[in-house]
């Protein structure tokens, strides 16, 4: 069984949205991101019951513990974690929620507030920007082991935050109508 939450209002960082990447050049290649949200925020607690349903369905009466385990495991082991666990600008007093999807599932859906179409060309989504996501949440038990995982689904860009790298949000401000290539020879 898996969950799917709309997160509203919720900061992202580490957007891998529209090229897929490997993790170290390792592993397969996904697309991802990380939204961080406010420890007292209705995303966090609908976060929190949806792993619980995640792993009661899992592994029913052994769930509770098997959660616990997968809690201490951190990152590795968990989607989502306490930003304080990292050392990212912006992460400190938050709680962070790291959603992947593979790349044969093709990129997430990004759109921004009227659901047009995104491309990287806009500049837009960008790390430090607040976001509305589309996640699932469902645990894994395989050969790799228990975890509770997040699959990223969409993306929809909401409004301007201070951008988390020297890199904030692409733009034309400053700069003036040239003539053409052909004019300046």
């Amino acid at each position: 069984m898996s969950t799917i939450l709309i997160l509203k209002n919720v900061r992202l960082a580490f957007p891998d949205l529209f090229e897929a990447k490997q993790f170290d050049g390792k592993g397969p290649f996904t697309y991802g991101a990380t939204f961080l949200m406010a420890p007292d925020s209705p995303e966090r607690a609908a976060i929190e019951g949806a792993m619980t349903e995640a792993a009661a369905a899992k592994w029913g009466v052994k769930a509770a513990d098997h959660l616990k385990a997968i809690k201490a495991g951190g990152s590795q082991k968990c989607c989502f974690v306490s930003g304080d666990s990292k050392a990212y600008d912006g992460f400190a007093g938050q709680w962070a929620l790291s959603a992947k999807r593979q790349q044969d599932s093709g990129h997430p859906k990004v759109v921004d507030p009227q659901l047009n179409d995104l491309s990287p060309s806009d500049g837009k989504p960008y790390g430090g920007c607040y976001v509305t996501a589309k996640v699932e949440i469902w645990a894994q038990d395989n050969n790799f082991g228990k975890a509770i995982r997040a699959t990223l689904i969409a993306v929809q860009f909401v409004k301007d935050g201070e951008a988390f790298s020297a890199t904030g949000p692409a733009d034309t401000d400053g700069l003036e109508t040239e003539a053409s290539g052909a004019d300046l020879v």
